[in-house]
């Protein structure tokens, strides 16, 4: 090759290079190509206003989003209550006009009442709701008798005598008869409200009895003394808090409190000869508290007989027919019964039932 030609060639010319700064100009050469090229100031301030009008883009769908389901929560909370108030309506509507009792059956039967769990203002064993159940298969025409079908180990005194005078009552009219059968357990309050029937019947391994009253507390006074702590009880009158489980009890105090509890026991053993008459044996251990079996009951006068509620329907009927006629319960007032005193503990309100109890205390 002429030197001419070494002028003309491209790869020929400027100064001889090493092989590493070959390899350097190399690189510059091809970083050069990749750069993008130099972007003026408009085109830069159209590229910002894209971005940003991508970004509220996203912002108005994920708003869009949320808005929907906003929307589906709110149809689906209506549509929750909107069943709720149906199904309280068709409860309450079914409560009127399909109680139990509303349409006699064909056929002579007895008249059921269950008085189950604690005899108490809130619990379904109330007074006001077993009273309603005797009247009732009271007023049915084909209800043979009236029987009240006691599984409860007692409660409320009140609770207790507000049953056993509308019991009597019934009895006193002599229409039909008013039966008391008790499956596992009539004790104490339970047992009044037995005793005013014309006819009380126990399974034999039934637990009877336990005529007496109940007040049971603790005494913290000198746990909280130990403890450090200070407790400041204002009342007004010397006894207003003399079953403060945090005070001490004076001796006139304690005696005061066994006559209340005396006097309520009296109230209980007049009403049970009351209503068993001379049925019940001379024993003097019939009222001190104790239980017995329905066998040893039986001995004592304190039940008529050995049976259950089918063979008490056979024996007087032929055959078990049984028709309860206790008073629906409606299912939303027990929830919210239930919650109110779940909250009435939870924040320490003091409860308004009586501490002086006609109860088995297991």
């Amino acid at each position: 090759m002429s030197d001419d030609d070494k002028h003309d060639d491209r790869w020929t010319r400027g100064p001889e290079l090493t092989p590493e700064q070959a390899r350097r100009e190399r690189e510059a050469q091809r970083a050069d190509a990749a750069a993008p090229p130099a972007e003026d100031a408009e085109t830069l301030r159209e590229r910002q206003r894209l971005a940003q009008l991508e970004m509220m883009g996203r912002w108005i769908d994920g708003v869009l989003v949320e808005q929907r389901r906003s929307r589906r929560w709110k149809l689906f909370f209506r549509f929750f209550f909107a069943l709720l108030i149906l199904a309280s309506l068709s409860i309450s509507l079914y409560g009127i006009l399909g109680a139990p009792g509303s349409g006699a059956p064909a056929q002579p039967h007895l008249g059921v009442v269950e008085v189950k769990g604690v005899i108490d203002s809130d619990s379904p064993a109330s007074a006001e709701r077993i009273i309603e159940g005797l009247e009732r298969a009271w007023r049915a025409q084909e209800a043979e008798a009236v029987v009240l079908h006691i599984d409860s180990p007692g409660g409320s005194p009140v609770q207790s005598q507000r049953i056993y005078e509308a019991v009597m009552r019934l009895r006193a009219s002599g229409d039909k008869p008013v039966l008391a059968v008790i499956e596992d357990i009539g004790a104490s309050g339970a047992y009044y409200v037995a005793a005013a029937a014309d006819e009380v019947i126990a399974a034999p391994a039934s637990l009877v009895g336990s005529i007496g009253v109940i007040h049971a507390g603790f005494g913290f006074e000198e746990a909280i003394g130990r403890l450090g702590v200070e407790r400041r009880v204002f009342t007004a009158g010397e006894n207003k808090a003399f079953l403060d489980p945090f005070s001490d009890i004076a001796p006139a105090q304690r005696e005061f409190w066994q006559e209340v509890l005396s006097t309520t026991h009296r109230q209980f053993i007049d009403d049970v000869r009351e209503g068993r008459g001379d049925r019940l044996a001379d024993d003097e251990r019939l009222f001190s508290g104790l239980i017995w079996s329905g066998e040893q009951a039986l001995e004592l006068g304190l039940v008529d007989g050995l049976d259950s509620l089918d063979g008490v329907a056979r024996a007087r009927l032929g055959e078990a027919r049984t028709r309860d006629y206790t008073p629906r319960l409606d299912p939303f007032e027990r929830i919210s019964r239930q919650f109110g005193r779940v909250a009435m503990e939870w924040l320490g309100l003091p409860r308004g039932e009586s501490p002086v109890r006609y109860q088995l205390v297991p």
